[in-house]
């Protein structure tokens, strides 16, 4: 018997309406300055390139935070304890989760929470093969969303929200309080959040990062305009566009943009869309944090740092997150 339990949502629930997703991108594209929401950037061609992306030589995150699993993840499980639910935000292809799950005490279930059908299907089956006796419970939705958590098949100890990646990173200061105080809520009173923070370096080292050579990040950016003249009908010529990423170290972050390589007018829906030459479109943020930036973050969603791993270059690192009320105690 299968220990998987359904997702129940159809391939097309990830994708807004035509007619909200239009609206979407006008009332972007009509600020000063122009804005577009990163999830955009998701559709299966996205996704595919994000994978790629991590595959390339600059890329330092992914390699960055295995090396760190290798090294911690049985210490990790100790500290996690036994009887635990693992609740993942935006599981993609789940590669890290697997080092996880490998060294976790009795785990109660498996719950991925993503947005995109495909990728869950495919990480469900690969676990599904690899920890036969781990009930796995998919959830194909919205992780920023109010999620229902599906009932687990006994009661945990504790619910662990993972966070992995540096995800967190690309939401900004206010938000991912949000966002915390979202899953400190999800996790309940016992539980708490293991989360991917990228650390402050080299600000070349963070530059190249993402714009790496084989141009598979500025595929993956300008993929964001093919995705709008698909679905809502746009006419984004992609060659008169460019893909831009800079460190800001002021704010601690990469800030991501589509610049337009010439005047030019782009029609959305019935609207016309006037750019200058140079003019560009916001698309992610991508912050980076020192370790008591991150703890000042924590505590404004009442959160405490109990843990902290670091990858041996000390790079990037996964904390372990619990109501700033239990370590007060």
């Amino acid at each position: 018997m299968s220990s998987v339990q359904p997702c129940g949502v159809s391939d097309d629930d990830r994708r807004p309406p035509v007619n909200d997703l239009l609206e979407i991108a006008q009332r972007g594209l009509a600020l000063k300055p122009k804005r577009l929401p990163s999830w955009l950037f998701y559709d299966e061609r996205g996704s595919a390139l994000f994978e790629q992306i991590c595959e390339q030589p600059e890329y330092y995150l992914t390699r960055c935070e295995i090396a760190l699993m290798a090294e911690h993840a049985d210490n990790i499980a100790d500290t996690l304890g036994s009887d635990v639910r693992l609740v993942e935000y935006g599981s993609g292809n789940a590669q890290k989760t697997s080092m996880l799950l490998q060294h976790l005490h009795a785990p109660v279930a498996y719950v991925p929470v993503e947005i995109s059908p495909e990728p869950l299907r495919q990480s469900i089956q690969r676990l599904t093969a690899e920890f036969p006796q781990l009930p796995l419970q998919p959830l194909c939705a919205d992780f920023s969303k109010p999620l229902r958590l599906p009932i687990p098949p006994r009661a945990p100890r504790r619910t662990v929200v993972y966070f992995p990646g540096s995800t967190i990173g690309n939401f900004e200061n206010r938000e991912a309080a949000v966002l915390l105080r979202k899953m400190r809520n999800e996790m309940g009173d016992a539980g708490g959040i293991l989360i991917g923070v990228d650390l402050k370096k080299d600000m070349t080292l963070i530059e190249a990062a993402y714009n790496d050579r084989a141009g598979i990040t500025a595929a993956f950016t300008l993929n964001m305009l093919t995705r709008l003249n698909r679905e809502i009908g746009s006419n984004f010529e992609l060659s008169a566009f460019a893909h831009r990423a800079h460190y800001n170290p002021m704010a601690g972050r990469i800030e991501t943009h589509i610049v337009s390589r010439r005047e030019q007018q782009v029609k959305v829906g019935r609207v016309n869309v006037s750019f200058r030459e140079d003019e560009a479109i916001q698309v992610e943020y991508s912050c980076k944090y020192s370790l008591a930036d991150f703890a000042g973050l924590a505590a404004k969603a009442g959160l405490a740092v109990l843990r902290v791993w670091t990858d041996p270059a000390r790079m990037f690192s996964l904390q372990y997150l619990v109501r700033a009320s239990a370590v007060a105690r």
